[in-house]
């Protein structure tokens, strides 16, 4: 134990931020070697008269930069100083750069060190790329993803790619450059859904959902413009579009969506372009949009001109009455699936029905960000859907995603969380004294990957929710799942682990 005692800084900001950024000075400077191990949160908050939480938000904000671990039962030690590369644009070689002999010829120093091995870590820039780490260790359970559990998929894509690849050599040797209209047929009939089937017309095939949604951003908007996202949100979306150029902007939500009137606010005062959405099962929430919301949305959009994109890849697994949004506003909807949730997440196939008179657009916008189409993806994807094979699996899914579900509330089930049977995850509300920041970096320390409320975010909030969502359909077994789960729940249990040892 260290005898160091810090003082907080005087200053505007929150108590927690300015003593971590005193903590991580101290470890700069020496004053905190590696090693070093940080006195208890309680200690530490009875001798600044702060309370545990200021403590345990300032331990948790140092350990996101990688500053500190911590370890169950031990506490929270500072780590050592380790290089940093750092990514150079070169314009041309540095002729004074000290250069080393390799077999004989002169070669200039590199970094042995791989992008890879910094994404392994808690990132440190999250306005860019969220929270999660995003090359995780092959042994850790991933509880922060969604994609389709694996239940033998693989055989029938072996199947049909042997087919494909006999059949058209040609057209995997070469590049995309027509859509054939089988194409558009399955996405027509992937899309359909409560007794609505998608125009002839309207169908553009697309590298999965992420893709189609950042094409719909870049055909309907300019750099500068607003887009219209819930406080809530599947943000991968958000922060692409602030990458782009474009400006989020969030909407208050409550359990079916955007409230009308904050949506009418925001119109009025801000002029989004576009209203992003997920009504049938909202990311991370699984709320469900009424079908009065979902009249009143399209109300509001019409008479600020809004597009809407309805995002409906967990829609796949839901089987709903409400009409989607594209058939009370086809003319301003753009309505997204793809196979990644309930067939197979690795194929990347994915489809919009547009308006048709943004159609080409979509599909040149995808074009320009993606590359295009890959033909091999796209056909497997078609005959996946036109053969019957993906109804097939999607219904193995959904049981797959239902024995999942059990050994939720057999492991969770004391808790307050928001789950369903045929949802690939659920948002768990964490108990007294977790914050949910300080249980995902618990949880990670186990080795369990989840994701906390900031990562779904659309931009700063006052809001707090105190919940993490976790995934449950990508590990590779139940087995996989009920240990990941366990090991969650003995966490929760353990309300004291917290103090110690995270944040």
């Amino acid at each position: 134990m260290t005898n160091w005692h810090p003082e907080i800084p005087e200053g505007q900001g929150p108590l927690y931020i300015r003593l971590a950024d005193r903590i991580a000075e101290d470890i700069a400077t020496g004053a905190l070697g590696a090693g070093s191990k940080l006195p208890p949160q309680r200690d530490l908050a009875y001798d600044l008269g702060v309370t545990v939480g200021t403590i345990g938000r300032a331990y948790a904000l140092i350990r996101q930069r990688g500053l500190v671990s911590g370890e169950v039962g031990r506490g929270t030690f500072v780590l050592g100083s380790t290089y940093d590369p750092t990514l150079e644009e070169d314009t041309k070689p540095d002729l004074d750069r000290p250069t080393h002999q390799t077999n004989g010829s002169v070669a200039q120093n590199t970094s042995a060190s791989s992008w890879t091995q910094g994404a392994m870590h808690v990132p440190k820039d999250v306005a860019f790329g969220g929270t999660r780490v995003m090359v995780p260790s092959p042994e850790a359970i991933r509880f922060d993803s969604t994609s389709a559990p694996e239940i033998g998929q693989a055989a029938v894509i072996g199947r049909l790619t042997a087919d494909i690849t006999r059949e058209a050599p040609y057209e995997i040797a070469s590049y995309t450059r027509s859509v054939p209209e089988s194409w558009r047929q399955a996405g027509r009939i992937w899309l359909s859904r409560a007794g609505w089937q998608p125009p002839e017309g309207s169908i553009v095939p697309t590298t999965g959902a992420q893709a189609a949604i950042m094409a719909i951003i870049a055909a309907t908007t300019a750099p500068g413009d607003q887009v219209a996202f819930e406080e809530l949100t599947y943000s991968s979306i958000a922060r692409g579009a602030a990458l782009s150029g474009r400006r989020p902007v969030q909407i208050a939500r409550d359990d079916e969506g955007p409230l009308p009137e904050d949506l009418a606010r925001v119109c009025a005062q801000k002029h989004p372009k576009v209203l992003f959405v997920m009504p049938t099962m909202h990311n991370p929430t699984l709320g469900m949009m009424g079908e009065q919301r979902r009249a009143d949305i399209v109300t509001i959009a019409r008479q600020y001109n809004l597009w809407i994109i309805e995002d409906e890849v967990y829609g796949s697994l839901r089987e709903t009455s409400p009409p989607p949004l594209a058939a009370l506003a086809p003319e301003r909807t753009f309505h997204v699936g793809s196979l990644s949730k309930s067939v197979t997440a690795g194929v990347r196939g994915g489809w919009v029905s547009s308006p048709l008179s943004h159609a080409q657009r979509i599909y040149t916008a995808h074009k320009m960000l993606t590359g295009g189409i890959s033909f091999l993806l796209s056909e497997l994807s078609t005959r996946l859907v036109l053969s019957g094979a993906a109804d097939e699996i999607r219904g193995k899914i959904l049981a797959e995603v239902s024995a999942r579900f059990e050994l939720v509330q057999k492991y969770l089930g004391a808790y307050d969380m928001c789950a369903a049977a045929d949802a690939p995850f659920l948002w768990l509300k964490v108990p007294e004294p977790w914050l949910s920041g300080t249980f995902k970096a618990a949880a990670a320390a186990a080795n369990v990957l989840v994701d906390d409320e900031d990562e779904f975010k659309t931009g700063r909030s006052g809001k707090v929710y105190h919940r993490v969502r976790i995934g449950i359909t990508n590990p590779m077994t139940r087995a996989e799942t009920a240990k990941g789960l366990l090991i969650l729940q003995n966490l929760l249990e353990d309300s004291g682990a917290c103090y110690d040892s995270f944040e």
